[in-house]
């Protein structure tokens, strides 16, 4: 078996004279033929003598696959481990999602001004969600939980991003991507800020008419962002996108199929999971499992089957910062579910449904409880509010 080995960046032509233990060989470099039998690390001096007597003048180490100690790789600093209690990680989370809203906000009214788009800050807040959902996921799944009838636009722009660099991180999507997904997902909803308030802020369905001016709302964005500088593909993708259909009934561009890429189908989906479940001045807000149920009913001539499911999996059936009733008749937060599997996570209980009063707050880990989950609660059906206890 032959390999062009020099082809390959981690590979390095190395004299035998110069191999050191720990070196790992890909290959040797014989009679201007590269050959590749019995690759591995040099385990004793044997091996180097061996190489000589034969007559090997050059070898290919592969770098990666060589011991640290061998030299071939700068020492790295080890990383440091920065860990926050639950009570700080969500802190911070709050902060990030206030200096999001406030971002928002202000783009929204500057758009409406009719100045252009800036994408520098919202590239900086991308790189703190990102940092957010890398120390503490579970900390701003409840925060972006949390969510008020009066402040939909802006809590929906910044959901999207966060559900979006969720997925795409259950996807092994680059880091890279992730931030663009985010940036893409906070500008979302720009066109909006053209949309007649009187149409867009509606307590009740729209008409057909009042529909098709609310579908305006990505032509406007296709204007405002033919004029972003600095916006990526991907980035665009997300915001024109999220209302196209795989059968190409969806607008603005009447996009079919391969038409719409990969990030453009995310946005479909989490675009309409996030609408669902979200509180609204005209409906209530859906549980996690109902709406799932609606995004496999739009699969596949609106929606991306496979990315459905494979998004069911990422959220999980009981999503952090979502409600649950136990099987002894408390209600709580699903508040803890790395590393866990999805029935068993830590619930943060506060109400009991059968004695209809608040209990004294407790940590459930039904990884060590006899307890279970009887089913998953939509806010709107418990007497009591549960934001204090976010």
């Amino acid at each position: 078996m032959t390999e062009s080995v020099n082809e390959k960046a981690d590979v390095m032509k190395v004299p035998v004279p110069n191999l050191a233990l720990g070196m790992y060989v890909a290959a040797i470099d014989h009679q201007g033929r590269v050959n590749v039998t019995n690759p591995g690390q040099i385990k004793d001096r044997q091996a180097i003598d061996k190489l000589v007597r034969n007559g090997i003048e050059y070898v290919w180490v592969d770098v990666e696959r060589s011991a640290p100690e061998c030299g071939l790789r700068p020492k790295q600093e080890p990383e440091k481990i920065i860990r926050l209690t639950r009570d700080q990680s969500q802190e911070k989370a709050k902060r990030l999602m206030s200096e999001a809203k406030d971002l928002v906000k202000k783009v929204l009214s500057e758009t409406f001004e009719g100045k252009a788009v800036k994408v520098e800050p919202f590239e900086a807040l991308a790189d703190k969600m990102l940092e957010s959902v890398m120390l503490d996921a579970d900390a701003f799944k409840c925060i972006s939980a949390l969510r008020s009838k009066d402040a939909y636009l802006l809590e929906h722009s910044i959901n999207v991003a966060f559900l979006l660099v969720t997925f795409g991180r259950y996807l092994k999507l680059k880091r890279s991507v992730l931030k663009q997904l985010a940036v893409g997902g906070i500008l979302h909803d720009i066109g909006k800020v053209r949309v007649n308030n009187r149409i867009l802020h509606k307590p009740g369905r729209l008409t057909p008419e009042e529909f098709e001016h609310m579908k305006l709302h990505q032509v406007y964005a296709q204007e405002i962002l033919a004029e972003t500088e600095d916006l990526s593909q991907i980035s665009r993708d997300v915001c024109l996108m999220h209302h196209e259909k795989l059968d190409g009934k969806g607008y603005p561009n009447g996009l079919k199929g391969e038409e719409i890429s990969l990030h453009g189908r995310m946005s479909c989906i989490v675009d309409i999971f996030d609408a669902l479940t979200a509180t609204r001045c005209y409906k209530e807000a859906m549980s996690p499992a109902a709406a799932f149920k609606i995004l496999l009913s739009l699969t596949p001539f609106h929606l991306d089957e496979r990315l459905v499911y494979e998004f069911i999996r990422c959220v999980g059936v009981y999503p952090v910062g979502s409600l649950v009733q136990l099987s002894d008749g408390r209600v709580g937060i699903v508040w803890e579910a790395k590393d866990r599997d999805a029935l068993h996570p830590v619930i943060k209980t506060f109400y009991s449904v059968k004695h209809k009063h608040y209990t004294e707050v407790a940590m459930v880990d039904l990884l060590k409880s006899e307890l279970h989950i009887e089913r998953g609660v939509s806010p709107s059906s418990l007497d009591v509010d549960p934001t204090p206890f976010y």
